[in-house]
């Protein structure tokens, strides 16, 4: 049964969540009620009150500061709307079009680009990946496994590290920097090149293991391919055919942001040792510095709205007007892969698979997937899927951490808390817009 918080509580965890007085997000009297107002934009439509009430009970619940929903099908976008705050201190709203980080959602973004250039004919999944990391291949690799990794064993984090084993490579960005004698935070070269010279966790193809420098050195794939900045390439390959013009990637420091990009919140304002110069080991807000986005791009640097990734999302149909892939190059994005990867030990296909670049969950008929993708960052926490009936949808939240009223403590992901929500939600719309 959900507790009800009383008003000192209620006072105490908001406080506590984003490290401000209580009237900094919003004001309470003697009398007020035990909930806040969830300020709300974007275009009212009374058909859809299921998805408002939704937005507004949850940030309520989860004590969350804002978040932004966008909805599509077919080749429109049905609903996008803004709720709560962007910023809390400046009272600023979430409007539909705001701009948030989308951490690993840019996992698919780069899947994506890898994709269109298959498609293309100009790289192949099985290329090996140190074929197109150019010089940072030194002239000799202590594990001669690297030489096994191939384009889709990194699409599909099968290419042999695993955190839980051994760390994640980008987040070392000042030891990493250090091990070269570099001024931090490291780069993605600078990554890459002390990588090269460490043991992987297992042998490529022979598991699972999600990895986020998997995907960093698909970036610089794309890189050495189109003789561009990884952005840029993806610019050329996805964003301008699809005009999708707000899609870019983000900056670590807050005073880089972008002008329309919302404000990111901790538990009680976290510090962590930061990674910039002059700031190195210095005591700084996470979100803003205590590690580097700029080199995650591949893997979790991307900013945008909810708006702009549902349009990519239904942009993946052979029905669309230009549509990125064809029908085989979907199939492929979504393949289940072959071995440990994709079946349980006794053989058995797993319910839920990565792909190339996405989970993929195979619905009871056995036909029909959901396909998705979540991200996580301090002060971030986002989910992008494509369902099996054509909707599409993007929820985007500036706080990876949310109460929850049954252990009275933040230990709620709030992308993964919505999930089930957001699909009842939109089955109990009896009429959507034309």
């Amino acid at each position: 049964m959900q507790r009800q918080l009383t008003r000192r509580q209620f006072v105490s965890v908001s406080t506590a969540m984003f490290g401000l007085g209580s009237s900094a997000l919003f004001s309470i009297a003697d009398d007020a009620p035990k909930s806040f107002d969830v300020p709300t934009s974007g275009n009212h439509d009374p058909r859809l009150k299921p998805l408002d009430d939704l937005m507004t009970g949850f940030l309520e619940k989860h004590k969350l500061p804002g978040a932004s929903l966008a909805i599509g099908r077919g080749r429109r976008v049905l609903y996008a709307r803004g709720f709560g705050w962007a910023d809390v201190e400046a009272k600023k709203p979430v409007q539909p079009d705001s701009l948030f980080r989308l951490a690993s959602i840019s996992k698919s973004i780069t899947g994506i680009a890898v994709m269109r250039a298959v498609e293309e004919g100009r790289l192949s999944l099985d290329d090996k990946i140190l074929q197109w990391l150019g010089e940072l291949v030194p002239a000799e690799i202590p594990d001669t496994r690297w030489r096994d990794i191939t384009l889709r064993h990194l699409l599909q984090h099968t290419g042999g590290w695993d955190r839980g084993v051994s760390f994640d490579a980008m987040f070392r960005a000042v030891q990493f920097a250090a091990e070269l004698g570099v001024e931090p935070p490291a780069k993605p070269e600078h990554i890459i090149r002390v990588m090269l010279k460490k043991p992987l966790d297992f042998a490529p193809g022979e598991r699972h293991a999600y990895s986020n420098f998997g995907y960093c050195l698909l970036g610089r794939a794309l890189e050495q391919l189109d003789g561009v900045s990884y952005f840029e390439s993806v610019r050329q390959r996805v964003l301008d055919p699809l005009g999708l013009r707000r899609l870019s990637l983000g900056r670590t420091l807050k005073e880089f942001a972008h002008r329309d990009e919302v404000t990111y919140y901790g538990l009680a304002n976290a510090k962590g040792a930061g990674v910039f110069t002059p700031n190195v080991g210095q005591q700084v807000p996470v979100p803003y510095g205590a590690w580097h986005l700029e080199a995650m791009d591949a893997h979790g640097g991307w900013i945008g709205s909810a708006s702009d990734l549902v349009r990519l999302a239904l942009s993946l149909d052979p029905k669309w007007r230009m549509p990125l892939l064809t029908p085989d190059g979907l199939k492929t994005m979504w393949s289940r892969p072959s071995g440990a990867a994709g079946h349980e030990p006794d053989g058995q296909p797993k319910a839920v698979h990565y792909g190339l670049g996405w989970f993929v969950r195979t619905l009871p008929e056995g036909q029909k997937i959901n396909v998705w993708h979540t991200g996580s960052l301090d002060g971030t926490s986002t989910m992008f899927v494509r369902r099996h009936d054509g909707f599409c949808w993007a929820v985007l939240f500036n706080s990876r951490t949310g109460f929850n009223p049954e252990t009275m403590k933040f230990d709620v992901i709030p992308s993964t808390a919505i999930d089930s929500a957001i699909h009842q939600a939109i089955d109990a719309v009896r009429e959507w817009p034309e």
